[in-house]
C-alpha cells in the first residue's frame, strides 16, 4: 500500500521525490516524508495527513540536494501520525530509509536493540530495520553489506530503500513480497514501488525479484541476491504512458476510468483468437496435455477481483464441467484446501502484487497445483512467478475504487473458460467462436450503457437521503450485486449489503422497511421471474426499488421505482454489463454526499500487507 521513490543524480532531487510521491497517491496513504543527503548530513520531514502537508513542510529543504528518498504511508503499525511516518533513522540520524510491508519478528528485535542500547523514536516495525543496519555499519560493513546482513533476519514482507550520509550518492533496496522496480536515465537513477513513480522521468525501468538488491548510484546500478551473486537487470515492459494517468477533462479518475471501459474490454480481447489455433493466452509454461488433466480448478482473488471470480465461476462449470471454488485470497491457505497436480488455481489481482493473493499462489505451488494469473500489469510479482497469464490489458487505473479493471477481470475469465473448453472439448469450434463473437460485441453495448449516465445521476440525486441500501441478484446477478454494495461503501460510505435474493427470506427481509432501497439485478436470464418475485417481496414491505433491467423489458420495468437499462446479451456475459450501471450509481451518490471518489477513506489501491 505504501508508496516509495528514491532519486539520485538529480540537479534538484526533492522536486524529482515530490513529483514521484503525488504520482503515487492513488495507492491510499495517511502521511508522508522526505529524506535528503545534506552535505554529510540526512535532512527529514514528515507529516501526517495529505502530501499537501508534507508540501509546507519542505520549505527548508537543502536547495542542492542530489539524492534522496520518498514515502507515502498507509499505516499498519503505529498510529498515521508525524512520529510514525517515514522515512525513518538510525540513532546517529545518518541513515534513513522508508519501507512498504509488515516486518512479522519486529517485536523480538526490537527488544534485542534495545537490549545493546538503541532508542526508538516511533512504534513502527520499520524502525527496527534502521537499527539493525545501524548495528552492522557500526562493525565496519558498508551500507549494502549492513543492508543485506539486516534482511537476512527479517520476516515477512519489505520493499526498502535506504541512503546514508557516509556514501551520499548510493541507495540501497531490496524487496520480499511487496513490489518494486528501478529505473535509468541519463545520469540520474531511480527507485519505487510502482511505475507511476518512474515513469515521469525515464521509461527505461527494470523488475526487482524477491530476496535481490540493489545498489543504484549516478551512473551505474548493480543488482544482487541476498547472498551476494550478481544478477542480470531485467527490462520492464511499459505498454503506458503519463497522459494515459491524467484525468483527460473528466472531473476525476473514476469517471474517465468508468468511460474507458469499453477501451479496456476491447484491449482485453484484442488479439485472443489466432487463425487455426484458436484461444490463446498471454503467457504460458504449462502444454496443453497439461491444462486437459486438470479436473478442479480454484478462483481466490480479493474484493473487486474475487466478485469477477464469483462471476466466472458460473461461465468456466457450465462451459468446461469443471468444478469450481472460488475463495476469498486471504482465507486460501488457511483453510487448508485440497490442491493436486491435477488442480488449476486462478489468481486474480489488479495490480499483481495483492499479498494475499500472492500468497495463495505461493500455497498452491508449494502443492504442485498449475498457477494461472490474470493481472493488469506486466511483469507484476504475480505474472512473473505463475505458470501461465492472462492480461486484462485495461490500462492505469488510478481510482481506488476497481471500474474498469473489473471489467477487463471479467471478459479475460470469459476468455479462460472458453480457452479451457477448447482445450477439453467440451464446446464445439463453431460455439466457441459464436460466444467470442458476442463478447467482441460488449465493448459496443458499454458504450450505450454510459450513456445513461444522466439519468442514473438523476437516481442517485433521489437517493442521496437514504442510508440502507440492499443489492439483491441471482445466477450471474449474485456477485453484480455484491460488486454493486461494494462500490457504495467504498465511496458513498453508505450501509449497503448483498444477497442472492433467494435467501432475502431467510434473515435479511427482516431489516426491509419503509425508506429502505433495494437495487435488483434483474436483466433477462433463466432465473427472471425468481427473481422478480423477490422484488414483489420487498416493495410489499416498504422498500423503494431500483432495478437493472434489459432493454425494452416493459414488465420487470413495471414492478421498479426506477430503472437502469443494459442491452440484452448472453446471460454468463451480462455481469460486464449490468454492473456499470451500479458503478455510476454509487459514484454519483458519493459525488453528491460531497465524497471525494478517487481517494477513499481508509482504503488502499494495492494492498500489499496482510
Amino acid at each position: 500500500m505504501c508508496g516509495i521513490i528514491g532519486v539520485t543524480g538529480s540537479a534538484d532531487a526533492l522536486a524529482v521525490i515530490m513529483e514521484g510521491l503525488s504520482r503515487l497517491e492513488y495507492r491510499g496513504y495517511d502521511s508522508a516524508g522526505v529524506a535528503l543527503q545534506d552535505g554529510g548530513k540526512v535532512w527529514t520531514r514528515r507529516r501526517a495527513g495529505k502530501l499537501a502537508e508534507l508540501v509546507e513542510a519542505v520549505g527548508d529543504a537543502p536547495a542542492r540536494a542530489t539524492a534522496g528518498i520518498g514515502h507515502t504511508r498507509w499505516a499498519t503499525h503505529g498510529r498515521p501520525d508525524d512520529r510514525n511516518a517515514h522515512p525513518h533513522t538510525d540513532c546517529t540520524g545518518r541513515l534513513a530509509i522508508v519501507h512498504n510491508g509488515i516486518i512479522e519478528n519486529h517485536a523480538a528485535l526490537r527488544a534485542e536493540l534495545e537490549g545493546t542500547g538503541h532508542t526508538f523514536a516511533s512504534d513502527t516495525d520499520t524502525e527496527v530495520l534502521a537499527h539493525l543496519i545501524e548495528s552492522h555499519l557500526d562493525v565496519g560493513m558498508d551500507l549494502a553489506a549492513a543492508v543485506r546482513a539486516t534482511l537476512a533476519v527479517a520476516q515477512g514482507a519489505f520493499a526498502v530503500a535506504v541512503i546514508h550520509a557516509g556514501d551520499p550518492d548510493l541507495i540501497v533496496a531490496s524487496r520480499r513480497v511487496s513490489p518494486l522496480i528501478i529505473g535509468r536515465a541519463d545520469g540520474l537513477g531511480l527507485v519505487g514501488s510502482d511505475i507511476p513513480a518512474l515513469l515521469g522521468q525515464t521509461r527505461e525501468l527494470y523488475a526487482v525479484d524477491d530476496d535481490q538488491l540493489v545498489e543504484m548510484r549516478a551512473d551505474s546500478f548493480r543488482i544482487t541476491t541476498l547472498d551476494g551473486a550478481e544478477v542480470e537487470p531485467r527490462p520492464l515492459r511499459v505498454d503506458w504512458d503519463l497522459e494515459q494517468a491524467e484525468k483527460g477533462g473528466y472531473d476525476d479518475f473514476m469517471l474517465k476510468e468508468i468511460h474507458e471501459q469499453p477501451r479496456a474490454v476491447a484491449d482485453t480481447l484484442l488479439g485472443r483468437v489466432t487463425p487455426g489455433v484458436g484461444l490463446s493466452l498471454d503467457q504460458t509454461r504449462l502444454d496443453d496435455g497439461e491444462l486437459r488433466e486438470i479436473d478442479k480448478v480454484f478462483i481466490v482473488g480479493c474484493g473487486t477481483s474475487y466478485y469477477a471470480g464469483l462471476a466466472a465461476k458460473y461461465a468456466i462449470e457450465h462451459w468446461t464441467r469443471l468444478p469450481v471454488e472460488i475463495d476469498i485470497a486471504s482465507e486460501f491457505r488457511y483453510r487448508d484446501p485440497v490442491l493436486d497436480r491435477n488442480t488449476l488455481v486462478v489468481g486474480v489481482s489488479q495490480s499483481g502484487e495483492t499479498v494475499d493473493t500472492l500468497q495463495a499462489m505461493r500455497h498452491a505451488k508449494r502443492w504442485k497445483a498449475k498457477v494461472l494469473v490474470i493481472t493488469n500489469v506486466v511483469d507484476s510479482s504475480m505474472a512473473r512467478e505463475g505458470d501461465a497469464v492472462l492480461y486484462t490489458r485495461a490500462g492505469p487505473e488510478i481510482g481506488v475504487a476497481a471500474t474498469k479493471t473489473h471489467l477487463a477481470q471479467l471478459v479475460a475469465m470469459e476468455v479462460l473458460a472458453l480457452y479451457l473448453a477448447q482445450l477439453r472439448g467440451t464446446l464445439y469450434p463453431d460455439e466457441i467462436n459464436d460466444l467470442i463473437h458476442q463478447l467482441h460485441r460488449l465493448p459496443e453495448d458499454i458504450a450505450r450503457v454510459l450513456e445513461s449516465n444522466d439519468h442514473i445521476e438523476a437516481v442517485a440525486e433521489q437517493c442521496k437521503g437514504v442510508r440502507d441500501f440492499f443489492f439483491l441478484g441471482r445466477h450471474v446477478g449474485y456477485p453484480v450485486a455484491l460488486e454493486g454494495a461494494l462500490k457504495l461503501k467504498e465511496i458513498a460510505y453508505l450501509r449497503a449489503e448483498g444477497y442472492p435474493a433467494g435467501e432475502l427470506k431467510h434473515g435479511p427481509i427482516a431489516l426491509i422497511e419503509e425508506g429502505t432501497v433495494v437495487v435488483g439485478v434483474a436483466n433477462r436470464g433463466h432465473l427472471l421471474d425468481k427473481m422478480l418475485s423477490n422484488v414483489a417481496e420487498v416493495r410489499a414491505r416498504g422498500a423503494s426499488v431500483v432495478l437493472v433491467s434489459t432493454e425494452g423489458d416493459e414488465a420487470t420495468a413495471a414492478l421498479a421505482d426506477h430503472v437502469l437499462t443494459v442491452p440484452d446479451s448472453h446471460e454468463l456475459f451480462a455481469p460486464v454489463l449490468t454492473v456499470i450501471p451500479l458503478q455510476l450509481f454509487a459514484y454519483h451518490l458519493a459525488k453528491a454526499r460531497g465524497n471525494d471518489v478517487d481517494k477513499p477513506r481508509n482504503l488502499a489501491k494495492t494492498v500489499t500487507v496482510e
